[in-house]
């Protein structure tokens, strides 16, 4: 049988070939001294390089750190210090924006910008390549033999998340014991499909569509890589680039989040219909409440191989649903998954009844707990009732199946009544004109906070503030029109197209002399 690749752009390797230059670093690594409970941090976009500096580090025992590189300078700081990287891996174009912030004595090493990643992200030529007297990855890597053998179980990568207010913080565990470690592919194998009721891992193919620095395209990327499928790594998501890669390369697996899906279903019909999807088998989703009617639209254009979970870094996943499942409970992320506790508490954190809304906890007691990074007491904050509060506000129904309603920090509270940003958002994606939206709450002297509405016009539309409000008080209360409404050419992205949120709420608070 053919041996899976991993490709980008152009480039093509055997994934054999990769892990083999993943063990050269990781011998390079431990000549180094990094090894057990280290962290090597990889600040570059979705390229072999970040699978190979990943994959090094779990093989010497140490943590690999995706930074966002979309930090600043101060940001980045911050990571690279908290986490008390031993080395850094960078992208050549990216280290030129953020050099100061690399800690003295810290080695760094620089990965040549790839033409696929110039091409999607308009950047300069001369600063994809490496600069005066930098490091070659490539080059130093190969240097090494690779490693003769690391530890059964790595620990995996340590994310930092981002808090409501501070600094993000660090979630890592230890590696997993054989027993743990039997649970977590389970889980793997079941919420994202990499079992053998979805084919052999080399007949799997999957298209690595966000960027690995965030948490599950993180696990997804590396795990698909880990058990030999082949992966297609998309130097920036593009939904008619994405049909194009499904139908070229027969795409069986993807990992995706509800604003890919909006982006898909607003191409023209002629597109939708020009290209052959029928390899998908197992399509799932993840990271942020999806519309009813986006969800339904997926599946009735794709069929019922789309699948999604919900959970967060500090937990895994804890609830799952199939396509079935969903058009049965329209507007679920899932039900408890083997294992999985998962609760609704009130504000006093007692138990609430099936229906009523308040804060989701849960866990998974079989799997390795985990510590935010030199924060013990986050740690403790996070635990209520035995279980891990991740910040989601939303009800279990009367059979089990658990639906969010927002994020708590994203809840606005307007006059003393509980407003959810994503039932507004969801509304305005039906409303012909809006290409896109985003909800969330500001400043207000008689209220406390108020709505604002951000809307990108979809291509040639022709829609005001009056038509947009209009449009809301047909379909949600009167409290929840948005009293003030901005239009913009662009809305701040991040590569997954997911909406820098906090970037257009801050300066109406910092405008207002207060913080969020």
């Amino acid at each position: 049988m053919t041996e899976a690749k991993i490709r980008s752009g152009a480039r093509e390797e055997d994934i054999s070939a990769l892990a083999v230059r993943a063990a050269r670093a990781a011998s390079g690594f431990a000549s180094l001294g990094i090894g057990a409970g280290d962290v090597v941090a990889v600040y570059l976009r979705n390229d072999f390089a970040f699978f190979e500096a990943s994959v090094a580090a779990g093989l010497v025992g140490a943590y690999s750190t995706p930074v966002n590189w979309h930090n600043s300078t101060e940001e980045a700081r911050y990571i690279f210090e908290n986490s008390g990287a031993k080395a850094i891996v960078i992208h050549a174009d990216l280290l030129r924006g953020i050099e100061k912030a690399i800690p003295r004595d810290v080695p760094v090493f620089v990965v040549e910008t790839p033409p696929e990643i110039v091409s999607a992200y308009g950047l300069a030529a001369a600063d994809a390549k490496l600069p005066s007297g930098a490091t070659n990855w490539s080059e130093w890597l190969s240097q090494f033999p690779p490693i003769e053998a690391g530890p059964a179980e790595p620990p995996g990568s340590m994310i930092y998340t981002s808090g409501t207010t501070g600094h993000p913080k660090g979630v890592r565990r230890a590696a997993p014991t054989p027993d743990q470690a039997v649970v977590w592919a389970q889980i793997i194998g079941k919420v994202m499909g990499f079992n053998p009721a979805y084919g052999e891992p080399q007949e799997m193919v999957t298209v690595v569509t966000g960027p690995m620095y965030h948490s599950a395209p993180n696990a997804y990327g590396l795990y698909a890589f880990r058990v030999g499928a082949n992966v297609i790594l998309q130097p920036r998501f593009d939904p008619e680039e994405l049909l194009q890669m499904i139908e070229r390369h027969k795409v069986t697996h993807l990992h995706m989040v509800p604003t890919m899906f909006v982006r898909l279903l607003k191409l023209p019909d002629a597109v939708k219909k020009k290209y052959d999807l029928s390899s998908l088998r197992f399509v799932v989703h993840a990271a942020a409440p999806c519309p009813v009617h986006v969800k339904q639209a997926m599946i009735e254009w794709w069929g019922p191989v789309i699948f999604e979970y919900y959970g967060g870094t500090e937990t895994g996943a804890v609830v799952f649903c199939t396509s079935e499942e969903y058009l049965a409970h329209p507007g679920t992320v899932g039900k408890a998954i083997e294992g999985a506790k998962v609760l609704v508490l009130d504000d006093d954190g007692k138990e609430l009844a099936h229906g009523a809304t308040g804060e989701i906890v849960c866990r998974i007691p079989t799997i390795p707990d985990f510590t935010y990074h030199g924060d013990d007491e986050k740690r403790r904050r996070a635990e209520k009732a035995g279980l891990i509060a991740l910040g989601d506000i939303g009800y279990l129904d009367d059979d089990g199946f658990l639906y969010l309603c927002d994020r708590a920090k994203d809840m606005v509270i307007s006059g003393g009544v509980n407003i959810y940003p994503a039932e507004i958002e969801a509304e305005l994606h039906k409303m012909p004109g809006v290409g896109d939206c985003a909800v969330f709450g500001i400043p207000d002297e008689e209220f406390g906070e108020s709505l604002c509405a951000v809307v990108q016009r979809q291509p040639g539309a022709d829609i005001g503030e009056s038509d947009v409000k209009s449009f809301l008080r047909e379909r949600v209360a009167g409290y929840k029109v948005p009293r003030v409404v901005e239009f913009r050419t662009d809305l701040p992205r991040e590569d997954s197209g997911k909406i820098f949120k906090r970037k257009l709420r801050e300066p109406y608070w910092e405008q207002a002399g207060r913080q969020i």
